[in-house]
């Protein structure tokens, strides 16, 4: 696992967290798989929550991404604030054909602007915190079925520099690899990160140098450019406990406090 051993060494600049929210049966697992291996799943199974973790090394240093997928449904309104405190970017996924999933994105895109200290624009003026995230409106292969105007939800996206908008598919794969770049590019990672730009490789990969039991040379240059990244096997979502001790350590000691009241059913 040697891949997946040297990202977990990355330092902290280089490990992020993504949280995939939005209404049950809009695609939002469907886009994740088709992120980590280009599939996609006729068959529908609802979400409680999935924890993925894709890591890469990229001009020589280790990243790494973990994916939060949520359900739809939030039983426990304190794990909803949780997993939005805990991200660091975001995609907000609606269903073309449903005006409720579009509305549910709407109010999403205000929790996670709270849950980040960061003034709406049109609302109270201060210095807003960077929330990168990619409005998605998934199923245009339903177009005949659309409800929701494309006009408004770019008007909504275009009032803030770090939020984008995009129609997609996840059944005719159309501009999935899209979200992910205009995310990084958002967030300020590497490009490289999403499914195009980089070669798909196992866990236990070495190096692209020839150490893994190749003897063609490769130059210094084209080693330290040369994106590559793996799907982690076997990963676990980090405990309550975990995400709760990492969000004091970001200082934001104030914000979890509330919630630890309402998680102890949960962490017991």
């Amino acid at each position: 696992m040697a891949l997946v051993n040297e990202a977990e060494n990355a330092p902290p600049k280089n490990c992020h967290r993504l949280v995939i929210v939005g209404s049950a049966k809009v695609g939002k697992t469907s886009i994740v798989q088709r992120f980590l291996y280009n599939r996609y799943d006729e068959k529908y199974t609802p979400t409680i929550e999935d924890f993925h973790r894709k890591v890469y090394r990229i001009r020589g240093e280790p990243y790494r991404l973990d994916i939060l997928d949520t359900s739809g449904n939030h039983p426990f309104p304190a794990m909803r604030r949780l997993s939005l405190l805990t991200g660091d970017l975001f995609i907000l996924v609606f269903a073309v054909d449903s005006q409720e999933s579009y509305e549910e994105v709407l109010r999403l895109r205000e929790q996670i602007c709270e849950s980040k200290g960061q003034t709406q624009v049109g609302k109270v003026k201060g210095e807003k915190k960077k929330v990168p995230m990619v409005i998605v409106g998934n199923k245009m292969d339903k177009d005949r079925d659309k409800v929701v105007d494309t006009e408004e939800v770019q008007t909504i996206a275009e009032s803030d520099p770090c939020c984008a908008f995009l129609e997609t598919s996840a059944k005719k794969n159309v501009n999935i690899n899209e979200i992910f770049v205009k995310l990084f590019m958002l967030a300020s990672l590497p490009t490289e990160m999403s499914p195009s730009l980089h070669r798909k490789v196992q866990p236990n990969y070495v190096s692209s140098s020839g150490s893994s039991g190749s003897t063609r040379r490769v130059t210094i240059r084209r080693r330290l450019s040369d994106a590559c990244g793996a799907v982690a096997p076997n990963v676990r979502r980090p405990s309550i406990r975990t995400d709760l001790k990492s969000l004091e350590d970001k200082d934001n000691i104030s914000q979890t406090s509330e919630i630890k009241s309402d998680s102890r059913c949960v962490i017991q």
